[in-house]
Parts: C-alpha cells; structure tokens; sequence
C-alpha cells in the first residue's frame, strides 16, 4: 500500500485496521487515476501502440518485461516476441521513455511473418496496430508526497462518506439526522463550481492534488486506454 494504517489514522481515518485499510485503497484508486502512475512495483498486463519504426510506448514506469505479443484481432494467437527481439528503455533512467524497442534486425524464419525476407520480427509487429507488453511496472518506492497524500485523502474520503455533526455545523447544506448520518445534500449557492471534466481531474482533494501534481504522467494521458 502508498502508506500503512498507522500513518492514515494520524491524518484522521478512524476504524479497525480492515476498514482503514480499505480507505487507504479506496485513495490509492483515485491516486492512480489522477496521476497515471503505479508507486509501488506490481505485476500487471498494459497494452500499447505500434508506431510504424517498431515502438511501442507503455503507459506506466516499467521495471521489467516478461513477454511481448502483438494483439490480434482475430481467433489466431500471434506469436510472443523473444527477449532477443527488443529491449525496454524506463524512465527511471533520466532521458528515457517507458517503452519496449524492436531490436534492429532480429528474425526467425521458423515463424511465419518474422522471416529475415519478410522483415523479421519488426515486419511482424509492424502487421499489428498495438501489442500486449506483461511485465512490473511502478516505483520502486512510494515517494514521501504520495504516502502524505494517500493518508490524507484516506481520510477526506471517509469524512466525505460519513459527515459527522461537526461538518453540518459548518456547512449547512448538509442535513444530518440524530445519529449523525447524512440525509440530504443541496446546494445553496448557485454559483457552486461545476464537477470536473473527468474522474482524472482530480483527486477530490485540493490538498491532495497540489502534493500529487509533480507525478503525473502527462505522457500517459496520450495513450488510449488508459
């Protein structure tokens, strides 16, 4: 997790261990959305687009990739790529993209479509518009501003799930019963700002999103699914 338990109650999640954990990952979902980036390693499966000279941009920092396949359309499978076919450059090296690199060259004439007179591995991977690239991606440790602010939006997720008496006090357009649960919301001014765009626009917290700007990844936002 982008931060422990402990350190979510110190910023003001309350509950057992279970459901402050589950706060916790209910931040880290609108973390990751926001900023487009895994912080922490994890195995998972992308998905990305060819360009014509063999390129392949993923949307997520890679740490390490375990298989390359061309995505088909049809019913037939294409083949995996070897290791000896392309390299993976990271941003975790200063300059470098996130991004697997056809190997100038490579063939196997024992596969159909990346014989040496068809253009090898790179006339294979060229027939296909995008390919599935499996592999770690993420950092390799949870920077101290994502860990400050995945317990503080912990926190204001919770708050804004249960507004306590407190909070009706302070804003009257909430209306809580006796028990403190909130039963209606409206909006009392009409020049309320409007929702955002989309749910990256934000995290849902200002705080939050001012300690998060610097580690979004804007190139990621090219990319489609993602």
């Amino acid at each position: 997790m982008y931060c422990s338990v402990a350190q979510a109650r110190s910023a003001g999640c309350t509950g057992t261990d279970a459901e402050v954990t589950a706060w916790i990952e209910a931040a880290m979902e609108r973390i990751t959305a926001y900023t487009r980036q895994q912080f922490e390693p994890l195995s998972m499966v992308v998905v990305g687009d060819v360009t014509p000279g063999g390129l392949v941009l993923l949307p997520r920092r890679v740490r390490s990739v375990s298989s390359v396949t061309p995505v088909a359309d049809g019913a037939d499978d294409a083949p995996s790529l070897p290791s000896s076919a392309y390299r993976v450059t990271s941003s975790d090296v200063l300059g470098q993209v996130d991004a697997v690199r056809l190997a100038w060259g490579g063939y196997d004439d024992l596969v159909a479509g990346a014989e040496c007179w068809a253009g090898g591995w790179a006339g294979l991977l060229g027939e296909y518009e995008q390919a599935r690239v499996e592999g770690e991606f993420g950092t390799a440790t949870t920077p101290p501003t994502v860990v400050q602010g995945t317990a503080l939006l912990a926190a204001h997720i919770q708050a804004q799930a249960a507004p306590s008496d407190a909070d009706a006090e302070q804003d009257p357009a909430l209306s809580v019963d006796d028990e403190g649960n909130n039963v209606a919301i409206e909006d009392t001014d009409s020049d309320a700002p409007s929702e955002p765009a989309s749910a990256a626009a934000t995290t849902g917290s200002a705080q939050v999103d001012a300690l998060l700007v610097g580690h979004i990844n804007a190139g990621a936002a090219l990319l489609g699914g993602v």
